[in-house]
């Protein structure tokens, strides 16, 4: 499998890039990785690149893009930060992905058993990652049940998958309320803007 270029690039479409991604995940479960010279793909990318899709996933180990969804060099812009939330430095680098280097479909990609979702459950407080966590708990008061707040935290991991769910949606709705860059661009078809999550246990993403 060859590098993107411009051409190729060009001739996908949102819902083309998304089609891709998807395949790309099942050939990881399947544990059918497509056939790629990453070395190869070093040289051809050495004078450019053309991703076609930029993904805003969380800092977990487990979740390394390129992996699950199985691409090689110079096909995806991999945005990470715990919690897969957005502020004004992640979403200017999104904005020079879409908008300057041509993506298709940008991804907001949340996971199971999300360590810093739990640590918004949890209400944990540690340094920096109290201003991160801050991000995440409207998505914590969203989620209505349960009501008993002894059910509200990390041992709950049902709570804490809905309100991963619940994370990735309000990461696109604040994504579309404070960059008008990428607003544009979705209102115009130029990309799409989907939430997905990772499941931890078996490999999967299921896009929302």
């Amino acid at each position: 499998m060859k590098a993107h270029t411009k051409e190729t690039q060009a001739a996908i479409s949102p819902d083309g890039a998304i089609a891709l991604l998807k395949e790309g995940n099942q050939r990881f479960v399947a544990n059918k990785k497509a056939n790629r010279d990453l070395l190869e793909q070093v040289g051809d990318t050495a004078s450019g690149q053309y991703p076609f899709a930029t993904i805003l996933s969380c800092i977990d180990s487990r979740v390394s893009a390129e992996l699950i969804f199985d691409q090689g060099v110079g096909d995806i812009f991999s945005a990470r930060v715990a919690g897969n939330i957005v502020n004004e430095d992640l979403l200017g680098s999104i904005e020079f992905a879409c908008k300057l280097a041509g993506t298709k479909v940008l991804v907001i990609l949340g996971h199971t058993a999300c360590g810093a979702v739990k640590g918004a459950c949890d209400d944990a407080k540690l340094g920096n990652l109290t201003i991160l966590l801050d991000k995440i708990k409207p998505a914590v008061n969203a989620i209505p049940e349960p009501v008993d707040a002894g059910l509200r935290n990390s041992k709950n991991i049902d709570f804490v998958n809905a309100v991963a769910v619940k994370n990735v949606q309000m990461t696109i709705d604040n994504t579309r309320r404070m960059s008008p860059v990428l607003k544009e661009m979705e209102d115009q078809g130029a990309i799409k803007i989907v939430g997905a999550m990772y499941d931890i246990k078996d490999g999967s993403v299921s896009f929302l």
